[in-house]
């Protein structure tokens, strides 16, 4: 974590490091049955490695093109700038670029592969929903994920399910699903495909749990800066209540940018819907905030 006023959170370092090392040890495994099955792996890691490298340099942009988002200047937004200023200077961070995203869905994202490429962007929805307490409270949250670079581990991360993605197309249209090994055993592209499967499958596991985490943290960062959990907290009740007076047609073209989102536009239940979930239940994040609202109360 680069050097912030931002509440550092072991926790999410070593889960960060624990989730990059686990992906790394299942890449391996994966490149090295590849190339046990004869399978020419080099396009597909070059065009998987071409898709990492977009990825980590622009995803600010390409976040912003897929939203629908614009950077506004201070003038154009004098009231969210101003926010943004004083969170920075509470943080002692570099300010992000501040952007709109002209959706009535209630929400905001953080992206940039670092400080300096940062950009916080909150919806039209957003603005007119939340009172000024609110937003900033939601924006000290976002602005969190930067400082502890969990945005750029998440994109690293994502990394090995492009690369299985990609080697189950290859099997599919390569014919590889046809021609069987020397021994007459399984088609080499049906054995590709249950490898990938599997290989994504955990990947996509593993991405998911440190995403539920790094919500909480970000949660627990945000309280801590601004002193003022019982904010955050009203801001994610009123959020959270707001999404199910928006259409479903919204909230689905939103949902693929789940992971990046405050709230997710789209939720499951509980049980195994919690497990592949991109963030944590809402009364985990409300008894989280409790906590943290208690322990500032008693000036611990």
């Amino acid at each position: 974590m680069a050097h912030t006023r931002f509440a550092p959170d072991r926790g999410l370092t070593s889960r960060m490091v624990l989730t990059m090392f686990l992906l790394g040890l299942l890449y391996v495994v994966f490149v090295s049955v590849l190339i046990t099955l004869g399978v020419q792996t080099i396009l597909v890691l070059l065009i998987a490695g071409g898709t990492l490298l977009v990825q980590y340099f622009m995803s600010d942009r390409i976040a912003l093109f897929a939203m629908h988002g614009r950077e506004v200047t201070p003038q154009q937004a004098p009231e969210l700038h101003g926010m943004i200023d004083r969170l920075s200077a509470m943080a002692d961070m570099p300010k992000p670029r501040v952007a709109i995203a002209d959706s009535d869905v209630p929400n905001a994202f953080a992206t940039g592969r670092n400080q300096k490429k940062a950009v916080v962007c909150v919806t039209t929805g957003l603005l007119r929903r939340l009172e000024r307490a609110e937003l900033e409270g939601v924006l000290a949250h976002e602005m969190s994920h930067v400082a502890h670079r969990d945005v750029a581990v998440m994109t690293i991360a994502s990394f090995l399910g492009i690369v299985a993605g990609l080697m189950t197309r290859v099997a599919l249209y390569s014919g590889l699903g046809r021609s069987r090994d020397d021994r007459g055993g399984l088609p080499i592209g049906l054995i590709i495909m249950l490898v990938s499967a599997l290989v994504y499958g955990v990947s996509f596991l593993l991405t998911r749990a440190l995403s539920r985490y790094r919500e909480l943290a970000a949660d627990r960062a945000g309280a801590l800066l601004t002193q003022r959990p019982s904010v955050l907290a009203s801001a994610l009740v009123k959020i959270s209540g707001e999404m199910a007076r928006i259409p479903t047609r919204d909230l689905r073209e939103a949902e693929p940018f789940n992971a990046f989102f405050f709230v997710p536009a789209l939720s499951g239940g509980a049980s195994l819907a919690t497990l592949l979930a991109t963030h944590p239940p809402l009364n985990r994040r409300l008894e989280q905030l409790a906590r943290i609202s208690a322990q500032l109360g008693q000036g611990v």
